[in-house]
């Protein structure tokens, strides 16, 4: 139970400080700013990699946990546990706010600027290299060592900084979730489920061919 506890606070703290920024700043009318957003999603991240990657691997993300089972370096029968419970932080996550901020349209929900088809190119393309950086610095599906937090915290915010504005840079079925569910804005989020999950199988490909030992534990 240790992991799937992980799991959901981990995802909780994400989604409750991420999409938190975004919600704030939108009921205040623009008092965290875009670059306060994105700071604040690359930190979170940092922060709970640095708390739970030697307990749960710190996925927090369904497209992150399908990939490592798809690298073999993640159990499958664990997919569905993990996805689970990181659903539930997101959810859970989404209601406070609700209850914080009910005068919130969006709760920090992934609502696309421009058409499906870009928008879908653009997050597939931002959990490719989430996903290439993850599976480079990660061992087994643990994301351990000092730069291991550094480095993915520090794609999420370079991520959220320039394609925020877009789709909101979500790179996480269960991010993206919560805040629907919650705000019952539906619109597009079937592209905010897809892409990130073929983004993130796409970057183990790469890594097989580039780094197979790292990328795969049975190659």
């Amino acid at each position: 139970m240790d992991k799937y506890l992980s799991e959901f606070i981990g995802t909780f703290a994400l989604v409750f400080c991420g999409t938190g920024a975004m919600t704030i700043n939108e009921v205040t009318g623009g008092d965290v700013t875009h670059v306060g957003i994105a700071i604040t999603w690359g930190l979170i991240v940092m922060a709970m990699i640095y708390a739970f990657g030697d307990i749960s691997g710190a996925h927090f993300n369904p497209a992150v946990t399908i990939a490592f089972a798809y690298a073999k370096k993640f159990r499958w029968k664990e997919v569905p546990k993990y996805i689970i419970a990181q659903c539930i932080g997101a959810i859970t996550a989404s209601s406070i706010l609700l209850f914080l901020f009910p005068d919130s349209e969006f709760l920090g929900g992934t609502i696309p600027t421009f058409d499906n088809l870009r928008a879908f190119i653009l997050e597939f393309i931002l959990t490719y290299f989430l996903m290439l950086v993850i599976i480079h610095v990660s061992t087994g599906s643990k994301e351990v060592g000092m730069m291991a937090g550094i480095a993915i915290g520090s794609v999420v915010l370079l991520e959220a900084m320039f394609a925020g504005p877009m789709t909101k840079a979500s790179m996480n079925p269960a991010r993206s979730l919560g805040p629907a569910l919650l705000s019952t804005h539906w619109e597009h989020q079937w592209l905010y489920m897809i892409a990130p999950i073929l983004g993130s199988l796409l970057a183990v490909v790469t890594c097989k061919i580039i780094k197979p030992d790292n990328c795969c534990d049975d190659c």
